[in-house]
């Protein structure tokens, strides 16, 4: 099978027009595929992935056009492909003794994607965990940061 070009996005899912189409798609002998694509990769342009029917794309969008949950990229009259985001597992910790500032200075230096929720950071986890778990684990065996999840 031949890789599918996406190079453009058509509308989202809940867009009324949109969800309506693929509605009757799925009515009419027609199938939706689905693209699943990490958070860590939205902001990419160019991509090769895989839908749920096992079709083969090549995802190569304009600088200026950014993936969302249930975009779709392709329709006609037998098949839709529609983005769906998968979910971002993230790393809860919690500073104690005074380490939020050594907590915040690792966690910039090393670039990681944060958040912060209920005197949390939680840190995406866009790698295998066990690297941010050696790289907290000074900190931790310090006594300054407290892994939850």
């Amino acid at each position: 099978m031949s890789e599918l070009l996406l190079d453009t996005i058509l509308g989202n899912r809940e867009d009324h027009e949109f969800h309506e189409k693929l509605h009757e798609l799925g009515h009419h002998g027609g199938h939706i595929e689905t693209l699943v694509v990490s958070a860590e990769d939205l902001p990419r342009r160019r991509f090769h992935a895989q839908t749920d029917y096992g079709t083969p794309c090549f995802i190569a969008l304009p600088r200026d056009v950014s993936l969302t949950d249930g975009a779709v990229l392709h329709l006609t009259d037998q098949r839709a492909i529609v983005l769906k985001v998968g979910a971002q597992d993230w790393l809860r910790l919690q500073p104690l003794n005074n380490g939020a500032l050594e907590l915040g200075h690792l966690a910039g230096n090393l670039h990681w994607r944060v958040r912060f929720e209920d005197g949390c950071l939680l840190v995406a986890v866009d790698h295998p965990r066990e690297t941010y778990l050696a790289r907290l684990h000074g900190l931790e065996h310090e006594g300054k940061v407290k892994v939850l999840t």
